[in-house]
């Protein structure tokens, strides 16, 4: 293929990258080394898997994540477009039935007819950039870059900053303790109208602990003995971090007696309809599939060994008996010095054809690596094409997230430059904010929109 678009990975990011380019009319050759090869957090060989939450965070236009995605949906987001179709309840949040949501983005790459899949893995970029020829490459092999392509990118850029992410574990619905849990979303919200709703059809189900039984648990969490960390790719001289955004457990729970309490445990908004009061605290469970029958354990990523989850998580009252499907595990992640590296439109600042996306980037969360995916594959189409590339305002937060990976807070250094989700704090400030706080994220995000709306009738 000659003045085409080759994307490697095909995560959430590599496929937003694919179609992004494929509809605009510039052929592409995308690789994914599964189902070849996984890595130890793969379990599926299906395309943008989510290998660690199912949920795609806030859903309402006023949150940051709710802007985002409304942003991505007139952007023409494939990830958006799955997403709608395999919701699962889940209070404000936009959860997904993850194999469903796998198979449909899969579909639609695997049907559009200027997209070519090769399965193999990728050992170096100068077989994508050959693959290229004339045209460009996108490179969003994700935080589980393979080893070979890994090292090779460390060289091309001058090091990468390392740090673990961690995932939750997932147990069977029907092992619950129904007697010990009930089921409420926050404050009584419905996930699609946000007004009050039955207890009994709450989003989530809620495992209350009293304070006895939390100071036991959090006790022996804190003791619990934690995995091994493997195959570890770090700086010389730098020890592993723990990204703040994928806290584990029980490196969380060393903060302090009351620190899980009031983070992921927090039971503000909840009320025990067998006590009648709030609980002292809670662990959520979130469906993890359209039928309900696999339950996530919010909030509660670790590495601690699989005999210790089912100890330990066992000693939550409504999981005494649990059956878990999956373990939480802890795994590897990599991302560039972007600020040095890349410039708002994902494109590398050394080698003008050769472009990158997703978490590798430092953009943190599933659509915000869907964001860069279709940015940085819309201006590898348009690098063929002959045109100048695509930077949106960074008054939008697709664009504003963009801006922070390419102008961000440590440029020309790595210590202070750290993963970014969506948040309107990286977005500029309104001229004249309203003092309420929700009146100023409304407002922010009517900016938003307006702005590219505006930019989207550009040619």
């Amino acid at each position: 293929m000659s003045a085409g678009v080759v994307v490697a990975g095909a995560g959430l990011a590599g496929c937003e990258a694919a179609l992004a380019a494929a509809r605009v009319g510039v052929p592409v050759t995308l690789i994914e080394m599964k189902p070849g090869r996984r890595t130890p957090a793969h379990h599926s060989d299906g395309f943008a898997e989510l290998v660690c939450s199912n949920s795609l965070k806030a859903s309402r236009l006023e949150s940051a994540a709710g802007l985002l995605k409304e942003e991505l949906k007139r952007l023409g987001s494939v990830c958006m477009e799955a997403a709608s179709g395999c919701a699962v309840p889940a209070g404000g949040a936009l959860a997904v039935d993850r194999d469903r949501f796998s198979a449909a983005v899969t579909a639609r790459v695997l049907a559009h007819p200027l997209i070519r899949v090769e399965h193999r893995e990728v050992v170096g970029i100068g077989e994508l950039t050959a693959a290229a020829g004339e045209g460009a490459v996108v490179i969003a092999t994700g935080p589980l870059t393979a080893d070979a392509l890994a090292a090779e990118l460390r060289r091309l850029c001058g090091g990468a900053l390392s740090f673990y992410d961690a995932a939750a574990p997932i147990v069977a619905a029907d092992s619950v303790d129904r007697e010990r849990a009930f089921a409420a979303s926050r404050y009584g919200r419905d996930s699609i109208s946000g007004e009050t709703a039955p207890a009994e059809e709450g989003d989530y189900l809620n495992c209350p602990m009293n304070r006895e039984e939390y100071e036991i648990f959090h006790a022996a969490l804190v003791e619990a003995q934690t995995a091994p960390l493997h195959d570890f790719d770090q700086p010389a001289g730098e020890g592993p971090a723990v990204y703040e955004g994928c806290m584990p457990i029980e490196v969380l729970a060393k903060r302090g007696r009351d620190a899980i309490r009031f983070g992921p445990m927090k039971p503000v908004g909840l009320r025990d309809p067998r006590t009648g009061h709030r609980p002292w605290a809670v662990l959520q469970l979130r469906r993890e599939n359209a039928g309900g029958t696999m339950l996530n354990l919010v909030g509660f990523q670790t590495n601690l060994t699989f005999g210790e989850q089912r100890r330990v998580f066992g000693l939550i009252p409504a999981l005494h008996r649990a059956e878990f499907f999956r373990y939480g595990v802890m795994h590897r992640n990599t991302f560039l010095d972007s600020p040095r590296l890349l410039t708002a439109g994902y494109r590398f600042r050394e080698e003008g054809r050769l472009f990158f996306a997703g978490q590798m980037t430092g953009v943190e969360g599933y659509m915000e690596s869907a964001s860069s995916g279709l940015l940085a594959g819309l201006n590898a189409a348009r690098l063929v094409q002959g045109e100048d590339e695509r930077i949106l305002p960074v008054d939008t937060m697709t664009g504003a997230l963009a801006h922070y990976i390419s102008h961000g807070p440590a440029a020309g250094g790595r210590r202070g430059f750290q993963p970014m989700g969506a948040n309107f704090g990286v977005l500029p400030p309104l001229d004249d904010p309203p003092r309420d706080k929700h009146q100023r994220y409304a407002a922010l995000a009517q900016r938003a929109l307006d702005s590219l709306e505006r930019a989207l009738l550009q040619p």
